[in-house]
């Protein structure tokens, strides 16, 4: 009952949240739109540290809401699909993700939220809507280098839910540091079907789709040019890596 995760969170509170929002993500997941989800399966295959999955963006929490329900529903035994008992059994519950800490910090629901699994990070280029420069606080990579050797961490790296954006080699610098297996994920949909946020309903009877593709092939002793320009290939975001080059 009073278990505690590596950051010093109780896990029954964890789960607390993740069954309490499970109930309304449910709903709108498989109720008001629908999922169409490939390659799940690999979620039971995978070991249960030093997994890394990449992913593009398109809402602040939808994304991560239906991945949590994809990775849970998959281990429980129900591979590319949504099921409720299987989100609310919890059978995993050692996964972190990467988010801007000014976001999980804009209001009550975010601060609850944050408790899922939320690694809270300062982002270096932006904050309060405008453009930055900073150097990267190492507290926020040696977070992610823990959660990493504790279990799953879900990373963004384009950091914002602009599509094509470009990737930031901070995702690169992780892989080539601390050697995950990397696997990416592409997702659709999530933009037209929520908000911004993926708090509001915008359109109903969408697909919501999700690809869990296959560990990259990653040399660590590459560049982390071409590690990043590996990552954004692979969720489909290769513009991105563009951008970031011709910076």
């Amino acid at each position: 009952m009073l278990k505690k995760n590596i950051f010093g969170q109780y896990l029954f509170l964890k789960k607390l949240v993740i069954r309490t929002f499970a109930f309304v993500t449910y709903i709108r997941f498989k109720k008001v739109n629908y999922p169409k989800i490939v390659g799940a399966e690999l979620f039971r295959d995978l070991p249960k540290q030093n997994v890394l999955f990449v992913s593009n963006h398109q809402t602040y929490f939808a994304d991560v809401a239906f991945m949590v329900h994809a990775m849970e529903t998959a281990i429980y035994g129900y591979p590319n699909e949504i099921k409720l008992r299987g989100i609310l059994s919890c059978p995993f519950v050692d996964f972190y993700f990467v988010a801007a800490e000014e976001t999980m910090k804009s209001g009550l629901l975010p601060k609850i939220l944050a408790y899922a699994g939320a690694i809270t990070i300062k982002r270096t280029w932006r904050e309060a809507g405008k453009a930055i420069k900073r150097p990267v606080d190492q507290a926020d990579t040696e977070k992610i280098k823990i959660a990493l050797a504790n279990g799953w961490v879900v990373n963004f790296p384009q950091g914002t839910t602009k599509a094509f954006a470009e990737g930031r080699k901070g995702t690169a610098h992780i892989i080539k540091n601390y050697k995950p297996i990397v696997v990416p994920i592409t997702i659709d949909g999530f933009r037209r079907a929520f908000d911004k946020k993926g708090l509001f309903i915008k359109k109903k009877n969408t697909a919501l789709q999700m690809q869990v593709h296959q560990p990259l092939k990653i040399d660590y002793e590459d560049s982390v040019e071409n590690i990043l320009k590996q990552v954004m290939v692979a969720i489909n975001q290769q513009e991105g890596y563009e951008k970031y080059k011709s910076q």
